[in-house]
């Protein structure tokens, strides 16, 4: 076993989170290791068709097991089998092979958050952290922007949308939603464009924006290739980690950054986690807590389009520019709902053989309750956990993404969609059409049949009051029970929040950045 010289942190995962946090840290003036299971790359090495606009390249490119771990499994539905799961491999994470969309939740989720025991993270007390990651080039003289930060945003003026943005813009505008030109605007709501995280239409990932520009810095170490298998302990206290070959590295705080689903799994390996599941592994209970009991992820429904050539997005062109987000009127939460535009359906081609011309229109409830599970399969750390997202488990969930498709479908009826479709668009939705035509029990079965994720795990660790029973970190990210151990990233969230989470991903580095410097 070959121990290494000792850090003022490690910091396990080079994500949105965790490269937010390292830099910061290192700029600060502490000695800080970032350790990243995938490959430590310089920013010129990501190949192209990961900086595209276009995710479609990508997807079919030779090289996405570089970047994506093609193991990773997850059930949406407890009638759907496991299928591939998006979590990003290497430096810069899931902002390497997300969508590069830069949205913020309703400051709303964070008053909800303090209400839930988590205090330091009212909407007031993080919004410097998200003026401090980005650089708006439309609204960063704003109070709630930034526009020095190293976060580029971005968004696509109406004239440059796809087929399917502007279709989705004209109808959702028509039926009643106002237009709202800035997503990120506190109290925002309707139909806005997508914020993108990106300079001269190229991705702008975690990797090139916070840990590029401290290559040279000699507080800050990265290294890659590093899985990380269970935390070291004297006592109560973390002291170090081990990595799967048995390499081991000591620090002053150890810090948690590698994402929702692979951070409550080292966590669990190390002793930390329900105990009637660690012990049918052999693994002895250090501190028993509810790791992995609270997962959840944003379920959608989608509508393909099957667009004419005029219509169809080509290799570059980018695949979403338009969101709707609204009240669904179910529930207390307002903008609990979101449609989305697809100008190009990744999702289906990641999984079929689809032709250019497959664009989609889809929606999510973007307030969910359902809760998911994450297990361990075995204490070997090259397995991945097993993932259940227990998706529409809850039946306000259900019933609102029941209530959104019935409208969509409408939707897509109109005038606006027929002149971008090649012929009557339900020849690839049958099965749905056949859904929406009868009685709602065979509408929600369709749901859970064939509801997809949207990449936003979340909530496998939760913060909170520290005397509530599904509580695993305090409102400073500590594990409960030990001292110097933190987890920083999607799975503190007490609730995945109404919106994609990697910009609230790296306003979490940022915030903890400040409270641990």
């Amino acid at each position: 076993m070959t121990t290494q010289p000792c850090y003022d942190v490690i910091v396990v995962g080079a994500g949105s989170s965790g490269a937010a946090l390292g830099a910061r840290l290192a700029e600060r003036g502490q000695k800080a290791l970032l350790l990243e299971a995938g490959r430590n790359y310089a920013s010129s090495e990501l190949p192209e068709e990961w900086r595209s606009p276009n995710p479609a390249a990508a997807i079919v490119g030779a090289n996405v097991a570089d970047f994506l771990w093609a193991d990773h499994l997850a059930s949406r539905t407890a009638s759907q089998e496991p299928s591939l799961y998006w979590r990003g491999k290497g430096v810069g994470g899931s902002s390497t092979i997300n969508g590069q969309i830069a949205i913020r939740p309703p400051v709303e989720d964070f008053d909800e958050w303090v209400r839930l025991g988590c205090s330091g993270w009212s909407s007031t007390e993080v919004m410097a952290s998200f003026v401090a990651l980005e650089s708006d080039s439309e609204f960063g003289d704003d109070d709630y922007h930034g526009r020095t930060g190293p976060i580029p945003i971005y968004r696509a003026p109406t004239s440059a949308w796809g087929s399917v943005d502007n279709a989705l813009r004209e109808v959702a505008v028509d039926s009643g939603y106002g237009w709202a030109p800035d997503v990120n605007a506190p109290g925002a709501t309707g139909v806005s464009p997508y914020p993108i995280n990106s300079r001269d239409h190229r991705r702008i990932s975690c990797n090139d924006a916070y840990l590029e520009p401290l290559r040279q810095n000699s507080l800050l170490t990265i290294c890659g290739g590093s899985l990380v298998d269970k935390i070291l302990f004297e006592g109560t206290r973390a002291i170090g980690v081990q990595l799967d070959n048995g390499r081991t590295y000591r620090g002053d705080r150890i810090v948690l950054s590698a994402g929702a689903t692979a951070s409550p799994a080292i966590l669990m390996r190390s002793g930390i986690g329900p105990a009637v599941d660690l012990e049918e592994l052999g693994i002895d209970v250090r501190v028993d807590l509810p790791v992995g009991r609270s997962l959840q992820d944003h379920p959608m429904a989608l509508i393909g389009l099957p667009l004419t050539a005029a219509a169809s997005a080509g290799p570059n062109d980018r695949h979403s520019n338009c969101c709707v987000r609204y009240a669904s009127g179910l529930v207390a939460d307002g903008n609990d709902m979101m449609m989305v535009s697809l100008n190009q359906n990744a999702l289906a081609m990641a999984s079929a053989d689809v032709r250019a011309g497959a664009g989609a229109v889809g929606v999510f409830v973007n307030r969910t309750y359902s809760r998911g599970r994450l297990r361990l399969q075995s204490s070997d750390p090259t397995r991945q956990p097993r993932v259940e997202l227990n998706m529409l488990s809850d039946d306000r969930d259900l019933e609102r993404l029941l209530t959104a498709i019935r409208s969509l479908g409408e939707m897509v009826e109109h005038d606006t969609f027929r002149k971008i479709t090649d012929g009557d668009l339900w020849r690839v939705n049958r099965a749905l059409r056949v859904a929406l035509d009868g009685p709602e029990s065979g509408l929600r079965s369709y749901l859970r049949d064939h509801a997809v994720d949207t990449q936003h795990a979340s909530s496998t660790c939760p913060m909170g009051n520290p005397d509530d029973e599904g509580t695993v970190v305090d409102p400073e990210c500590r594990v409960l029970g030990l001292q110097g151990l933190h987890v920083v990233d999607a799975s503190i969230f007490p609730f995945v929040p109404r919106a994609n989470t990697h910009l609230t991903c790296v306003m979490a580095g940022e915030h903890m950045a400040n409270k641990l410097s």
